[in-house]
């Protein structure tokens, strides 16, 4: 990730629930707030143990960084996103998860 940075603290995450804005969809949901005086983002993802065991965690979790990495050049920058991902997520192809997700990024307005 060129021009973003991960979001490692509990409550960096919480403030993006609390005081961000969201948009969900059947598999994932994304949640965004606007950062003060940065450059850059700061990404965050998140799987919880409901979508299965660690390979399946993990292996949905690669395929949403890959996305964001590949698309990252498209989006606006000064944001901490938190991206989310559900239970129907774990049997989703590539290009469904690519779809959902860049469909919230543009509906919150995260992209160019």
């Amino acid at each position: 990730m060129q021009f973003s940075t991960s979001l490692k603290r509990n409550y960096e995450f919480r403030r993006a629930y609390q005081s961000g804005k969201s948009a969900a969809s059947p598999r994932l949901a994304v949640y965004c707030r606007k950062m003060r005086g940065q450059q850059g983002n700061r990404v965050g993802f998140t799987v919880g143990t409901k979508v299965g065991k660690a390979v399946v965690r993990n292996r949905v979790r690669r395929k949403l960084r890959e996305i964001y990495r590949l698309h990252e050049k498209e989006l606006r920058t000064g944001f901490d996103i938190v991206v989310v991902a559900r239970v129907r997520s774990q049997n989703a192809d590539y290009h469904v998860l690519e779809r959902e997700l860049m469909g919230l990024f543009e509906k919150l307005g995260l992209t160019q």
